[in-house]
């Protein structure tokens, strides 16, 4: 049975990841997110090729958390596609979005209106509600699951409301899980596993695509103690795929320095970072790095006063099955930081008390 609330292992692990980043270390490190070309991945027949740019793929990973993929085998025109549906949803009148909201952590799908959630690494469900009291993030989303599961489901605008969202989304949500398989049997070959380690134990699809909007506001609502359009965190599951527009605001953790970096929009490229599950699956070998969102360069409407330009993102959360045991991976150190845990358990745990 799914919990509502965090574990003591849970509770462990955020202090431990927590104290990992906040504390100084080769304050001299060069902080970078590379790009690298999946096509040598996806399309190659040599495996010393494919196991060239797991490894690269896999240190990238290990360093800084983050990469952008270039050559990731999407078809621009489909994510161009779901942008526009995207816009056209988060253009209805709210009275109509309402009638679609969030209700439940269990199933994680619904509209999400400005205010209601606050991401961060606490995890005290008090702290995170005063929190979300002084400064909520300010951004609407429309979280979005597998289509076909008999217990939870999506919740639809009409077909009359926004034309052809249904379909798309679902197409798109196939597309990305099926990146998904491939960057993890990349990195299962950076790990020295077998390619196809991980794929009897992400094939129930259990991810979240979540479409997300940042309307213009006035800066100075953003300068308040604590505001931000999305607060520093990790993300939950093994992987996260995020389709940005050209705005930017995306601000990723330097784990050696604490500083924030941008992670400038590049052309054609999905950011990919990995999250807290598959960095405890690898024993924090591989790194779940804080990032958050901030306001991008803001216009001026006045001697006083300036908007920053309203923001869409997509992010498709990756996750092991609900039913999946995540316990310390071979070739991952002999000294296991975690006991094991139930993914259902930790997501739905994490996301309990991200909400009100």
């Amino acid at each position: 049975m799914l919990r509502y609330r965090f574990d003591v292992v849970l509770r462990l692990t955020l202090l431990q990841r927590h104290f990992a980043t906040s504390l100084p270390q080769r304050a001299d490190s060069q902080f970078r997110i590379p790009v690298i070309d999946f096509s040598k991945f996806r399309t190659s027949s040599s495996a010393n090729e494919k196991k060239e740019t797991a490894t690269d793929i896999v240190s990238a990973f290990k360093e800084s958390g983050f990469v952008y993929l270039s050559n990731h085998g999407i078809d621009p025109l489909q994510v161009q596609s779901t942008f526009k549906k995207s816009s056209d949803f988060f253009s209805l009148p709210y009275d109509v979005k309402k009638r679609l909201a969030w209700e439940d952590p269990r199933s994680n799908r619904g509209y999400v209106e400005i205010g209601r959630e606050r991401v961060t690494q606490s995890a005290d469900p008090e702290e995170i509600a005063a929190l979300r009291e002084k400064a909520p993030d300010f951004k609407e989303s429309m979280e979005i699951g597998r289509d076909w599961d008999s217990t939870w489901k999506n919740q639809w605008p009409s077909e009359d409301a926004v034309p052809g969202f249904k379909q798309n989304i679902l197409d798109f949500y196939e597309t990305c899980h099926e990146l998904h398989v491939q960057v993890m049997r990349s990195i299962a070959l950076g790990l020295d596993l077998q390619e196809h380690f991980f794929d009897h134990k992400i094939d129930e699809k259990c991810h979240n695509l979540r479409l997300l909007s940042y309307p213009a506001m006035k800066s100075s609502l953003l300068k308040d103690d604590g505001q931000a359009r999305a607060g520093a965190h990790s993300d939950y599951g093994t992987l996260t795929l995020l389709f940005q527009d050209e705005v930017g605001g995306l601000e990723v953790q330097n784990p050696h320095t604490g500083e924030f970096v941008p992670a400038t929009p590049i052309t054609g490229t999905i950011v990919v970072n990995v999250g807290d599950l598959l960095a405890r699956w690898s024993n924090d070998i591989l790194r779940s790095t804080l990032h958050r969102v901030v306001a991008p360069q803001a216009q001026k409407i006045s001697e006083t006063e300036s908007v920053t330009p309203k923001r869409h993102s997509i992010a498709f959360f990756c996750n092991p099955n609900f039913s999946a045991e995540v316990s310390c991976l071979p070739n991952c150190g002999d000294a296991v930081k975690y006991p094991p845990v139930n993914t259902g358990d930790y997501i739905v745990g994490r996301l309990a008390v991200t909400y009100t």
